[in-house]
């Protein structure tokens, strides 16, 4: 059973900085790419970054491009999503998800782990 563990969630002004950092339990098992989503009250759960272990090729939504960046530690077996300038639409619960797929997937369906979710919240 591969877990993800997410953390570095929290409160945050708006233009302000979080990194959210996701560890699986084994990457053996968890999968070619990772990637990260995010739930705002209400709403749909939506795709926000995805990141391929080997190579390194990151996809991003059109909401966070050129604010966030999604990148990863292969020694640590961790993955991290820098979000700079964050504004009040950015607050959600985020979460890490894992594919067995080897290209950077934007579609839900395509994941087969989840973690449990990490709240951000942005205040103006």
């Amino acid at each position: 059973q591969v877990q993800l563990v997410e953390s570095g969630g929290g409160l945050v002004q708006a233009g302000g900085s979080l990194r959210l950092s996701c560890a699986p339990s084994g990457r053996t098992s968890s999968g070619n790419a990772m990637g990260w989503f995010r739930q705002a009250p209400g709403k749909e759960r939506e795709f926000v970054a995805a990141i391929t272990w080997r190579g390194g090729s990151t996809f991003y939504a059109d909401s966070v491009k050129g604010r966030f960046t999604i990148s990863k530690d292969n020694v640590k077996n961790t993955v991290y999503l820098q979000m700079n300038s964050l504004k009040p639409e950015d607050a959600a619960v985020y979460y890490c998800a894992a594919t067995s797929k080897a290209w950077t997937s934007s579609i839900e369906a395509e994941y087969n782990y989840w973690g449990q979710g990490t709240q951000v919240t942005v205040t103006s």
